[in-house]
């Protein structure tokens, strides 16, 4: 007999989303953590031999982590001569900037200014930076980031060998301040079993790979070749991944970690992560319109983005439904029953990726999060629904994520470095310009921040 709070058209419709949803994605995350990662090999390189290689930072409203920043940039273990750093501001920030002329900078840096215009994201900035660069590689980091001094220097060594068809290369990301709230202990073991988990995974299976926005290190020509960033899509990180596999790029892994500071609370992370989804429904929109090649992409697409926003949307109201049900029903009939078991597995899916990628990580777990990873899968309803809703009213919309809020952040540079004129290096004047990359297309209503 169905329950009173799940009829039985209800729960066959649940059912039918979700089991091969939840069912898929579990034997995903277990294949995932059975299969051993390979990165990409690397033969050491003198300095000489090392290519010449380009970072990009794009910061807006990041005067507290600047400090930081450049303490960290500074540290990378590769030849002065043959490294630039490019800092890409907008216009109109100000604060950035004078946080800046704070720091003593040396000749490897060099600010950007990127000129008004829309939309106002992240990739934009990237675009308009990317033709001030000169790199046979192209390195992309976050405000935040702390990656390890070896990265960069891995990362080279790991092309020289590789066949021109390898065109990224992505670092492992996680959090320095993962140990600080529930929220961030979560985080970190979502990434870890992302980038030490799922990510060597696809490698195996030749899927795209989703990549993660920072750490990236990409092959200057094949980043050009591909048309750089999508200006348009809020996780133009994910939309490149799969953009270089169409056409015929591949995508490996490298072993250094960047370290990055999560959203230690529920209102930093809930407009991050509708941030992301709704950039992951961007992604599949413009993929799946590509006819020639639905067929090749489909599964890849549907088991990484699709499955992240549908999971995202059926866990926690497919619970509460079915917990709620036991509770009235005072008992447990066949479709609660059925609702349960497949989220079960879908838990335990995820248990096992999470405590695979933490060991991977070299990161110690709790038993008591892990015990909760169906609460955390649970609260990512809200920021999907907040992802659909700013996909209909306003798509192109950057909702930007506060950096130096944590309380293991380093304090902002205040102390007054004499004003490096001669260290400031403005490679750019603010002028008018496109968006840039593939989706450069009419003047639309966006903002970043």
């Amino acid at each position: 007999m169905a329950s009173p709070v799940l009829p039985f058209s209800t729960s066959a419709a649940l059912l039918a989303i979700l089991a091969p949803t939840c069912l898929s994605l579990a034997l995903l995350r277990m294949a995932g953590a059975l299969t051993r990662p390979r990165h990409a090999p690397r033969r050491a390189l003198s300095e000489s031999a090392l290519p010449k290689a380009s970072i990009i930072v794009a910061l807006y409203r990041e005067a507290a982590v600047v400090a930081q920043l450049i303490k960290t940039l500074g540290a990378i273990d590769y030849p002065a001569g043959k490294l630039e750093v490019r800092l890409v501001l907008e216009a109109d920030d100000t604060e950035t900037l004078a946080a800046i002329e704070r720091c003593h900078l040396d000749t490897r840096f060099g600010v950007v200014i990127a000129p008004a215009g829309h939309p106002r994201t992240k990739p934009r900035a990237l675009n308009y930076a990317l033709r001030f660069c000169s790199g046979e590689i192209i390195a992309v980091h976050d405000a935040e980031d702390r990656p390890h001094p070896l990265q960069l220097r891995h990362a080279a060594e790991s092309f020289h060998l590789a066949p021109p068809g390898l065109a990224c290369l992505q670092a492992p990301l996680n959090w320095y301040n993962r140990g600080e709230t529930w929220l961030t202990r979560q985080f970190a073991m979502e990434y870890a079993a992302h980038f030490h988990v799922m990510l060597p995974l696809y490698q195996r299976l030749d899927w795209p790979l989703p990549l993660g926005g920072t750490s990236n290190y990409f092959r200057t020509k094949a980043l050009l070749r591909s048309g750089g960033w999508d200006a348009w899509n809020v996780t133009e990180d994910a939309d490149l991944g799969v953009r270089l596999h169409r056409l015929g790029y591949r995508c490996g892994l490298i072993a250094p970690t960047t370290l990055e500071e999560a959203p230690v609370s529920l209102r930093g992370w809930t407009p991050q992560r509708a941030r992301w989804l709704k950039g992951y429904w961007q992604t599949l929109g413009v993929h799946f319109g590509l006819d020639a090649e639905r067929r090749r992409l489909s599964l890849p697409l549907v088991m990484t983005l699709g499955g992240a926003v549908l999971s995202a949307l059926i866990h926690g109201p497919t619970l509460v439904a079915a917990l709620a049900a036991a509770v009235m029903e005072q008992g447990v009939s066949l479709p609660v029953l059925a609702c349960l078991s497949i989220l079960g597995a879908g838990y335990a899916g995820g248990l096992m990726g999470a405590v695979e990628g933490m060991a991977r990580a070299r990161l110690p777990v709790r038993i008591a999060d892990l015990a909760l990873l169906p609460v955390y899968w649970s609260i990512q309803f809200v920021p999907a629904v907040r992802a659909l809703v700013q996909l209909v009213q306003n798509p192109y919309l950057w909702e930007k994520t506060e950096h130096g809020v944590s309380s293991l952040a380093e304090t902002p540079c205040t102390s007054p470095c004499p004003r490096p004129s001669s260290r400031l290096r403005s490679v750019s004047q603010s002028s008018s310009s496109p968006a840039g990359g593939p989706a450069s297309r009419s003047d639309r209503s966006a903002a970043r921040g």
